[in-house]
């Protein structure tokens, strides 16, 4: 897998995986549910941190991340479900990981919904471990 920043052209391909890959994603009357808006808000913010992994050239897996200058957080981390179980996202999650670091990032936080017990298992293998802390939302 090559790793590379995003780019324009790839947000069709883009949109179709997460589409593939997050179900609720079919749900756009959320704001953070809009693959497109997302992808239009993260070139906006650190895009040099939203990163593409290519097969043959074509989009095999995503991960966004982000840092405050006082933690990380990883998002989006996607790979399409017929590549998944090849070491895919797990090399998409320690790009994004050495980019933080290199920024300085002393930790990284990502949030998982609580239905989908299923992912735990593969960020426990990345080294993650569940943080005693309720995580509060707020729709502006």
């Amino acid at each position: 897998m090559i790793i590379r920043a995003f780019e324009p052209g790839d947000r069709d391909a883009v949109i179709a995986l997460w589409r593939d890959v997050f179900p609720e994603y079919a749900d756009t009357s959320r704001p953070q549910r809009d693959p497109a808006l997302s992808i239009a808000n993260k070139m906006k913010t650190q895009p040099e941190l939203f990163f593409v992994g290519l097969l043959d050239g074509a989009i095999a897996g995503t991960v966004m991340a982000g840092y405050d200058g006082h933690r990380g957080w990883v998002y989006s981390l996607a790979v399409a479900m017929s590549l998944r179980g090849n070491g895919y996202g797990s090399a998409l999650m320690q790009h994004a990981e050495r980019a933080l670091a290199k920024l300085g990032c002393p930790k990284v936080n990502l949030q998982i919904l609580s239905v989908k017990t299923e992912l735990r298992g593969f960020y426990e293998k990345l080294g993650y471990r569940m943080d005693e802390v309720v995580s509060l939302g707020k729709r502006l």
